[in-house]
């Protein structure tokens, strides 16, 4: 009785120590997200699942073209995978022919899955100067994302970036375990 007592407490204090684990890497390292939607096709599509990475950004900074998430902030539990396009203290700004600029210089990127239409140049229109903690982000499916260039996306803070897009783990649904409904 006592070697069985002993190994249900051993069997016990694994199972706690796995659950403690998980909660610390999940709220600290990493956590998995999908993606809904097409703002960063060809990228990433409708679907995919993501592991983002939630540690690497507390010892760098975010660099230019990381994918990031982040939280939508009108409505909760909402969070938005975009591109890293300006950084802080620089000004942004995309003319008539789709030209993204950073400090008057065209921007050399191939992300972009397309030439971004005149009517979705939005706020982008003017030059926008971010403060020393903001990022100017945007989808690569760039006449079909809701981004930087909206006002009810703008500018994001550097505190609000939850990590970035580390690797992509394609949809259960692929493999026949899981099927979308």
């Amino acid at each position: 009785m006592n070697k069985v007592m002993k190994e249900m407490i051993s069997t016990l204090s694994y199972l706690l120590g796995v659950l403690c684990l998980t909660w610390l890497v999940i709220t600290f390292v990493g956590q998995r997200t999908a993606v809904d939607g097409s703002s960063m096709e060809p990228m990433l599509t409708d679907g995919d699942n993501l592991i983002v990475d939630k540690i690497s950004y507390r010892f760098r900074d975010p660099e230019r073209f990381d994918i990031i998430v982040f939280p939508f902030k009108y409505q909760e539990n909402t969070y938005y995978i975009k591109r890293i396009i300006g950084l802080p203290g620089e000004t942004v700004q995309i003319d008539q022919q789709g030209n993204i600029y950073i400090d008057g210089e065209i921007l050399e990127e191939n992300y972009g899955r397309e030439i971004i239409r005149p009517d979705k140049i939005g706020i982008a229109a003017s030059p926008i100067e971010l403060g020393d903690d903001e990022y100017f982000v945007m989808g690569d499916n760039r006449n079909y994302s809701s981004d930087s260039r909206t006002e009810i996306v703008g500018n994001v803070k550097r505190d609000d970036i939850i990590g970035r897009a580390w690797v992509r783990i394609w949809p259960l649904a692929d493999f026949g375990i899981l099927k979308h409904q």
